[in-house]
């Protein structure tokens, strides 16, 4: 278990893990989770910031450094990614594992506080992240270790879109190999025209945590567990579909406030699912922003304002 330290540093994240149950019966007893830290410890407000499919925690670098003088902000590296360590069955790469290992880092955060209740946290949650978020909220708090207060969803909602799925399926797990940061930045360009426009600079810092060197010291490599695509390729339009209505299910359950982002060409959520997510459940205030598409990296000041505005109105 991770101490809570004496001094933080408000310009940079801290690095702790937390030890995992092992997600099939094939992997390890256990595994450790990264996350990044942001603030104060010992702020009785947390934020949990998830990221997207083949993302890593430090996507919410320029959102959580703006956030950090109100809450303690927690951006894990979901399993597979970035710090996190791989696990030796694919299989493992599911919402619901990955559920498990936030319940482990809620319970960890709770120990840390000493608290007898369950904690109140707010969530953003991009794509995966905001299905992880989902997932989370049909567990009772005493079993999370955590009650949801204010949800983020970031591009993503219970009706999805197959072809987008299949459109990122193309590229995510295929090996690559880079010469260059710059090189490796000008590819994860070509692959992500929705996340809209960034300067250089941005685009640059967005890609540098994303990188590791080679295991042969041959240039860099993408720093996820190529195995995730696995799982996420066996997902077929037929079960799309068929999860649905248990999506709506747990949707229509929530009982937070719910803020609900979105590109405008979004190819992933669709406007009539986004006015839908306002008409019904916990009727979510819809943000939309133009030139955008899957999905909003929240590093632009608009769309930083629209998740401040929320959470701290």
């Amino acid at each position: 278990m991770s101490s809570i330290p004496s001094s933080f540093d408000p310009v940079q994240p801290v690095l702790h893990h937390v030890t995992c149950p092992g997600a099939s019966q094939t992997d390890a007893a256990t595994h450790r989770m990264a996350y990044w830290a942001w603030g104060n410890p010992t702020n009785e407000r947390i934020l949990v910031c998830v990221h997207g499919l083949s993302r890593q925690g430090r996507d919410f670098d320029t959102l959580a450094r703006r956030l950090s003088a109100h809450y303690y902000v927690v951006c894990p590296d979901v399993v597979g990614r970035g710090e996190s360590d791989r696990l030796a069955d694919p299989k493992g790469y599911q919402v619901f594992g990955y559920v498990a290992d936030m319940v482990a880092l809620l319970q960890q955060l709770r120990a840390q506080r000493q608290a007898n209740a369950p904690l109140d946290i707010d969530w953003v949650g991009t794509s995966m992240g905001g299905l992880i978020g989902l997932a989370l909220s049909t567990l009772p708090p005493e079993a999370s270790g955590a009650r949801l207060r204010k949800f983020v969803l970031n591009d993503v909602g219970p009706r999805l879109h197959h072809d987008a799925l299949v459109r990122i399926g193309e590229y995510l797990g295929v090996p690559r190999r880079f010469s260059t940061e710059q090189e490796a930045a000008d590819y994860l360009w070509s692959i992500s025209p929705g996340f809209g426009p960034h300067t250089p600079e941005q685009w640059l810092e967005l890609s540098r945590p994303l990188l590791r060197p080679a295991p042969d010291g041959q240039g860099l490599v993408l720093h996820y567990d190529p195995a995730i695509a696995e799982p996420f390729r066996a997902v077929s339009a037929d079960s799309t579909a068929s999860g649905e209505a248990a999506l709506w299910q747990i949707y229509d359950a929530l009982r937070c406030e719910v803020l609900l982002l979105r590109g405008q060409d979004s190819d992933l959520l669709d406007h009539e699912t986004a006015q839908d997510m306002t008409q019904r459940g916990p009727k979510a205030r819809l943000v939309e922003f133009a030139g955008v598409g899957h999905a909003p990296t929240l590093i632009a000041p608009d769309q930083i304002a629209a998740v401040e505005n929320f959470l701290l109105a």
